[in-house]
């Protein structure tokens, strides 16, 4: 009898057939210790996002045996929206194609969410390598996830609470991962609810940016574009094209 998943894995995608097989070889990895713990792989539902992708992405994930949704609306949050609008499993995870997941992530999650005390939360996540740029980069951002609470790699939550408060903000090009955690802090907060980080299990991400724009240029070319954007509010959405959109 085919169970119903207990946890959906949402994979946007745009032109990802370089890395994306990488990705699903460690989700596969991670559903074998789900299993190993005498769990069914059925209750491990991947779906891929694919946001028009005009290479090979969706044949390598239908050769995984992963759902795919073809979204054709150009924005991430549409990408992200459109995996989860056919998720079936209570637990809605999102992770960028350019990630490897930890073996444990998909037990490290369900047993997080057992917890009535956790509204959702992230895995964090570890850079593929590193150098003195990578590292200053990496080290700047922390501050602002122990403020908020808010970390990056896998993100996770129950499938309801993502319903009720309406998804990812397809108005936004960018950050609509922390307008959502928002909107999501402030939900558990009503109900005496938090956000986890699961620091055992972090996500590994590509360092593809700083592989094309180099090591340091958050500290070179970030301080102008961001003078730029303060001044001109219609430079976000043309900055956010260019780095985050044309990029492959």
């Amino acid at each position: 009898m085919t169970r119903v998943p207990q946890i959906s894995l949402v994979i946007p995608a745009w032109n990802e057939a370089a890395l994306l097989p990488r990705l699903l070889d460690s989700v596969a990895a991670a559903r074998d210790c789900w299993t190993d713990t005498g769990r069914s792989a059925e209750e491990i539902e991947v779906i891929v996002a694919d946001n028009g992708s005009t290479d090979a992405t969706a044949q390598i994930a239908h050769g995984y045996g992963c759902r795919v949704v073809l979204v054709e609306k150009r924005v991430i949050a549409a990408s992200r929206n459109g995996g989860a609008a056919v998720a079936q499993g209570e637990i809605l995870c999102f992770l960028d194609a350019d990630s490897t997941l930890h073996p444990d992530s998909f037990i490290a999650v369900v047993t997080a969410m057992a917890d009535p005390r956790n509204v959702g939360g992230a895995s964090g996540v570890t850079m593929e390598r590193w150098s003195a740029g990578i590292a200053l980069a990496y080290v700047m951002m922390l501050p602002l996830v122990w403020l908020t609470g808010f970390d990056t790699g896998m993100v996770f939550w129950r499938r309801a609470d993502f319903v009720a408060l309406g998804g990812y903000d397809e108005r936004r090009l960018i950050a609509e991962d922390v307008d959502f955690l928002w909107r999501l802090r402030r939900l558990g907060r009503s109900r005496g609810q938090r956000l986890v980080r699961l620091r055992r299990v972090k996500a590994m991400t590509s360092t593809r940016k700083f592989d094309k724009h180099g090591e340091w240029h958050w500290f070179t070319q970030m301080p102008a574009i961001a003078w730029k954007l303060l001044r001109d509010r219609h430079a976000i959405d043309q900055f956010a094209r260019r780095y985050w959109y044309e990029d492959r």
